[in-house]
């Protein structure tokens, strides 16, 4: 799984802050103008658009996402446990 998140996404922290991410081995991916390959990773998902709106974005195995931080620390709250 891939986490996409920018700099200063207060929703971005909140789900960094409170989710183990590399004990689920969520990879975490820094958009912004110094992360080409985040940027091009996010772009082979289909997801530039949906990033415009709204981050976090969260890319599953099966190549589903989730977006926002409430419904992405459910679902990865629910894998913890």
């Amino acid at each position: 799984m891939t986490l996409f998140t920018k700099e200063n996404c207060g929703k971005c922290e909140y789900v960094k802050d409170n989710v183990d991410l590399g004990a689920l081995a969520v990879a975490v991916e820094v958009l912004g103008p110094d992360n080409a390959d985040a940027l091009a990773h996010l772009a082979w998902h289909g997801l530039v658009g949906t990033a415009e709106k709204s981050l976090p974005i969260l890319v599953l195995d099966d190549m589903s996402h989730i977006t926002g931080a409430i419904p992405i620390k459910k679902y990865l709250s629910k894998l913890a446990n």
